[in-house]
């Protein structure tokens, strides 16, 4: 049988859609999915990114609908807004012909904008589980006419402390529904929740992308969090970069990221959910016409990006799973082209390299970081170089003119080329080599501690027997009343910041994890022990990440709440 969308059974509104988006045959996991969705079988896709599974369980999703019906018939829940808005957008593009309306929620937009919408009728929600609950308890959002759930990246949800929330929503929906979850990875608490919630679901696994290219250099330096921008600038002076692509870990650090190179004479941009689509187009404009020569991106942001001449990728943030780093480097070096992927390594990220480097079969080699003399040196000989071009050329007729000048007047030759080489290297002043620090020999010991916190289940549970007044959610330890707590956290490398809400408001430990992964756009996981009072909350959080959740003082949101956030003192 011929592997054609149009051999799969789709309407032809939805073959139509996929023409006009310029799909030419299905991928893997579509051929695998889509004959099981459009049949009514629930279905667990477990498959990486970027191997098209939105198309996979967008295109049975709308067939299944009824475009002259007001009601919500079908929800995705995803774990981030820039995941919620590009699955959104890819709906309403597959539905285009359909009549279709979908509606992305996520934090941090007006709810009484998304009310209006919803009032307004649409077919299709995507969103992120948190604000979902919120607009259910408020009684905003029906789901009782759903008919296809899905759940994306629920692995990516799950370590972000959604999982209680997940249950919720799905509570609110008949238990009639066709239920599809996609998951890069299967822990056991997806497999609990896919036993609890799917009926008989027919998996669909696609082999993961083992390799790297072989054309692809790979380097890593080992670095200091506080010094990966000193190093990251280090290696600019160093690199012949032409277009670089940078990944951070939240499109906060993309922001940062960005401005503080242009700020250091390394002129960049940021490529993250906070931008438009026209301003989306417009960055990408710039770096495939070298206008810019730096993107500074997020890993769900640069999905979709479709530039071949990358000739560096730096991871600056190592991604926290090697499917990701596969995926990263792979931008590079395409077309049989030669291409270099850097990553700045902490102490405590060598055994997740290492981990890395088994499952690509490659090793990933340790260079040492570029020191000042260097620097200074390769300053030297790129001025030496201009020089001879300009030497070669002879096309500064009127400059000799101005030495001859000078010469009559009695100063020395050499004098004057001095001066002139001390003026060009002016600019060389405007960007100081910064220091870096020596590295930590404690930090690895500090990082493996704190992962030992995050242990299975069942060890968490062991623990719990252990302290019966602390319980633990999501890998955090966390106390529900009790003295005030020490304004220090008490983990190497964390801080404690306090919320002013806590059991008056009725918070628990899952919804500061949701709250501040999702709108301070850091990891859940990374977050340390969480202590609830009557009125207010405290929860350690890494240090590289406090200048990010700080910023987003005030958007948090707590059921109806907005949530301010400091540092906390004594």
């Amino acid at each position: 049988m011929t592997n054609t969308f149009s051999s799969l059974g789709l309407q032809p509104e939805l073959l139509q859609a996929v023409t006009d988006l310029g799909f030419t045959e299905p991928t893997p996991i579509q051929l695998g999915v889509i004959p099981h969705m459009l049949h009514g079988r629930d279905v667990i896709g477990q498959a990486q990114t970027g191997t098209g599974k939105t198309a996979a369980f967008g295109l049975p999703l709308l067939q299944r609908l009824d475009p002259h019906s007001k009601e919500i018939q079908a929800l995705v829940l995803a774990p981030t807004r820039e995941l919620a808005q590009q699955v959104s957008q890819a709906i309403f593009e597959l539905g285009q012909h359909l009549n279709v309306r979908p509606l992305a929620i996520y934090g941090g937009q007006s709810y009484t904008r998304q009310v209006g919408r919803i009032q307004k009728g649409v077919h299709v929600v995507v969103g992120t589980p948190g604000r979902m609950l919120d607009l259910i308890r408020q009684g905003k959002l029906d789901l009782s006419g759903v008919q296809t759930l899905v759940l994306d990246e629920a692995d990516e949800m799950l370590s972000m402390g959604f999982i209680e929330d997940i249950e919720a929503i799905l509570q609110e929906t008949p238990t009639e529904r066709q239920t599809s979850l996609f998951s890069a990875t299967m822990p056991a608490e997806i497999r609990r929740l896919a036993n609890k919630y799917m009926r008989e679901p027919e998996t669909v696994t696609i082999a993961k992308e083992q390799v790297t290219a072989a054309t692809i250099t790979q380097h890593y330096y080992l670095v200091n969090e506080s010094d990966k921008l000193a190093v990251l600038t280090r290696l600019f002076e160093m690199e012949p970069l032409t277009n670089t692509l940078i990944f951070a870990r939240t499109r906060l650090g993309t922001g940062e990221l960005a401005h503080q190179l242009t700020q250091r004479g390394f002129p960049a941009e940021a490529l993250n959910g906070d931008l438009s689509q026209d301003a989306r187009d417009q960055v990408l404009r710039r770096f495939r016409q070298e206008t810019v020569n730096v993107l500074v991106a997020t890993d769900v942001a640069a999905r979709g990006l479709d530039i071949d001449d990358i000739s560096h990728v730096i991871n600056y943030d190592l991604p926290r799973d090697v499917e990701s780093y596969v995926h990263r480097v792979g931008r590079t070096g395409r077309g049989g082209k030669s291409g270099i992927a850097l990553s700045l390594v902490t102490p405590g990220e060598q055994g997740r390299l290492r981990r890395i480097e088994k499952y690509t079969r490659q090793t990933i080699t340790a260079v040492p970081i570029p020191s000042e003399q260097d620097i200074l040196a390769r300053r030297e000989q790129e001025l030496k170089t201009q020089m001879e071009v300009w030497l070669r050329r002879d096309r500064c007729q009127r400059e000799k003119e101005i030495v001859g000048e000078w010469i009559e007047e009695g100063y020395d030759p050499i004098l004057i080329a001095a001066a002139a080489l001390k003026m060009a290297r002016a600019e060389e002043k405007q960007r100081p080599i910064a220091r870096i620090s020596p590295i930590d020999p404690n930090a690895r010991q500090t990082n493996e501690r704190s992962s030992k916190n995050r242990q299975s289940p069942r060890d968490r549970n062991e623990r719990s027997e252990r302290a019966p007044r602390q319980s633990r959610e999501g890998g955090r330890s966390y106390k529900s009343r009790g003295q005030r707590p020490a304004p220090i956290a008490h983990e190497k490398g964390m801080v404690r910041l306090v919320l002013n809400a806590g059991h008056s408001q009725g918070v628990r430990p899952g919804d500061v994890v949701r709250s501040i992964a999702s709108t301070g756009n850091i990891p859940g996981r990374s977050l340390g022990a969480i202590e609830i009072l009557p009125q207010q909350t405290y929860v350690d959080v890494p240090e590289q990440y406090v200048s990010n959740v700080l910023k987003q003082s005030g958007r948090y949101q707590i059921f109806e709440h907005k949530v301010e956030v400091e540092k906390a003192s004594g």
